[in-house]
């Protein structure tokens, strides 16, 4: 499976037409329907479903696509990196992170950096720990923020000197609103919204104290700004971390810490045997320097 025909495959399942596609390649419709026949032909399975005016991807076409791009992705980050000059620290550094007021810390080494080496350019993702481990395995990113427990067999990382809070996002009209903290008690018959990542092996499973199959589960979620929208109209209570949303006197909404209290260490992670960048080993460099001036 050649990178080139990859990169075809990509075309043309977003063009969503070979015509089109063709045209964006410069190369001729024939030439661009052989080689997408013969990757078929290659793989042994049906990539497209071919309509009169429309192209879509059958099953295993979609798979295809998704890997496809991750491929193309890691090929051009690799060719970026090995072709800087070894004279000139810069390139671009990927990281991957849930959603955390530990963005902070992380915003800090950026700035610093960016006065020292402007040559360097920081991409973030935002996804739950399932999406920034999924990531780092693959190579597409090249840290990783996460959020409770890790893997440290998997991963290296260094321990952050701030913890995250877990609480629930209510409705400032709400009953539990005047209290000061919410214990399981108060949760037991309300309508919850969790985060998609909370299951058995989780510690807010274990704060709850209960089968997840007891409670009153309306809706998940792995962005707090859309569980905040569903809170906002009335339909639940959500479980989040704090100083994610916006509870200030000009919002509907407040938070609320949990009692017992719960509160989840959080590491920044590379894959073991990881071989850095010139960029990414400054970057490590200095959230090195950051958390030992903070300890």
């Amino acid at each position: 499976m050649e990178f080139r025909v990859l990169n075809y495959f990509i075309t043309v399942a977003r063009e969503q037409n070979i015509s089109n596609a063709a045209k964006t390649l410069h190369i001729t419709q024939p030439t661009l329907s052989r080689q997408l026949q013969d990757l078929e032909a290659e793989l042994g399975k049906t990539l497209f479903i071919r309509g009169k005016r429309k192209i879509t991807l059958t099953e295993e076409g979609m798979l295809l696509r998704k890997r496809a791009e991750e491929i193309i992705n890691l090929v051009k980050k690799t060719e970026k990196e090995i072709s800087l000059s070894s004279e000139i620290i810069g390139g671009d550094i990927y990281i991957g992170t849930g959603e955390s007021d530990s963005i902070r810390i992380i915003a800090d080494i950026i700035l610093k950096l960016q006065k020292k080496y402007p040559n360097i350019h920081y991409h973030i993702s935002s996804g739950d720990s399932f999406d920034v481990m999924e990531n780092l395995d693959k190579g597409l990113i090249d840290f990783g923020i996460l959020i409770g427990n890790i893997d440290k067999t998997k991963y290296n990382y260094i321990t952050l000197p701030i913890k995250d809070i877990w609480g629930v996002l209510m409705r400032k009209d709400s009953p539990l609103s005047k209290k000061e903290f919410i214990t399981p008690k108060d949760l037991k018959d309300k309508p919850l919204i969790l985060s998609r990542q909370v299951d058995a092996n989780s510690n807010l499973f274990n704060w709850f104290k209960s089968d997840l199959s007891n409670l009153n589960i309306i809706a998940t979620y792995n962005l707090v700004y859309n569980a905040s929208i569903l809170v906002d109209k009335g339909l639940g209570y959500a479980l989040i971390l704090d100083k994610l949303v916006n509870v200030t006197d000009t919002t509907k909404l407040c938070f609320k810490p949990l009692s017992p209290k719960l509160d989840l260490e959080i590491n920044i992670v590379w894959k073991k045997y990881q071989i850095f960048s010139k960029a990414s080993q400054k970057f490590l460099d200095e959230l090195q320097k950051e958390i030992d001036t903070d300890v």
